[in-house]
């Protein structure tokens, strides 16, 4: 299986059951609902031009539109960059557009912004069927580029050691765009449901674990080391997720 495969994956057996829910807009995404924009985008994408390798900076915070752009993009046949400004071929944001800052031909954009289309232009009727199987993937600092089969193979050993089940809820306090990608990438695989935390803090992920019935949870050093007095939670350093990949 190919990189964003492994993440659609689940989606057969998890239909509308809940992937990703994003504490900070209220937004739950499914596993169908999912694969479902991020084909029917992929085809939006190719629609208006998007090339095999050609860069598409995704400029999305932690939360249940990062994977959907993300996969789309890659899904196309696209190039991920995950930075707020740079160039490339075209731009997909939240909700901030800084045309001074980017040099792109097209800007796409979840909620209304001056000088973008909606997202949702994108949602073509059809479906593009099978993603890339190999070549550039995805890119967060303009300098190492991984490509599909690298980050295909670290998900699948990640999946394998983590010990997460469909049965899991994952709070993912994890503020970094990339390594917040990966944590929801990895619970996707596993089956599990992820809650984006919102300016985790140590209360605050106590009270969503206990509001959640959360089992797991990934932070940064410092919040994971003080979570670690929770018993009912499994606590992950949100650097373990990305340490294969030499991060």
């Amino acid at each position: 299986m190919t990189w964003t495969e492994l993440v659609m994956a689940a989606a057969p057996t998890r239909g509308e059951q809940p992937a990703v829910s994003d504490v900070r807009t209220g937004e739950v995404l499914s596993y169908a609902t999912f694969v479902k924009r991020v084909t029917r985008a992929a085809a939006g994408l190719r629609s208006q031009g998007l090339r095999y390798g050609d860069k598409v900076i995704v400029n999305v915070p932690p939360g249940a539109t990062l994977p959907v752009a993300t996969h789309s993009v890659a899904w196309a046949g696209g190039v991920v960059v995950l930075a707020a400004s740079g160039s490339a071929r075209m731009l997909i944001t939240q909700r901030h557009y800084d045309p001074a800052a980017t040099r792109v031909e097209q800007v796409y954009s979840f909620r209304p912004v001056e000088g973008a289309k909606p997202f949702t232009e994108l949602l073509d009727e059809r479906e593009v069927e099978f993603g890339p199987l190999a070549g550039p993937a995805l890119t967060f600092d303009g300098r190492r580029v991984f490509d599909h089969g690298e980050l295909a193979g670290d998900l699948r050993r990640l999946a394998a050691r983590a010990a997460i089940t469909e049965n899991d809820v994952v709070i993912s306090a994890v503020n970094d765009p990339f390594r917040a990608l990966r944590v929801i990438d990895l619970a996707m695989t596993c089956g599990a449901h992820v809650v984006v935390a919102h300016e985790p803090s140590l209360v605050g992920c106590r009270v969503l674990a206990e509001e959640r019935r959360a089992s797991v949870v990934v932070a940064p050093y410092d919040l994971a080391r003080r979570l670690l007095r929770e018993p009912a939670l499994r606590v992950v350093d949100e650097r373990t997720i990305v340490s294969s990949l030499d991060l």
